[in-house]
């Protein structure tokens, strides 16, 4: 099976997702999971069987990066 944008997260067996220690009680959150290729699959923890994306290592690589960096502080609440 090869993953893809939109794939079930249920198809990705055998998936151990980490969610952020900073995410809320309620669920509220994103969960992220390396896949045995190297890319890195994000779905929605309210969703858990739902879509997840799947990206490549560099592509999180700039967004976490540039999370770090300040360039999406504004889009926090």
């Amino acid at each position: 099976m090869t993953a893809h944008n939109g794939i079930s997260a249920t198809e990705l067996s055998g998936t151990t997702w980490q969610k952020a220690r900073r995410s809320n009680s309620q669920g509220a959150c994103v969960e992220m999971a390396r896949l045995g290729d190297g890319s890195i699959a994000v779905r929605n923890s309210r969703f858990p069987s739902g879509p997840a994306l799947v990206y490549t290592q560099e592509e999180i690589d700039c967004l976490i990066l540039g999370a770090k960096d300040g360039d999406f502080d504004n889009l926090l609440g």
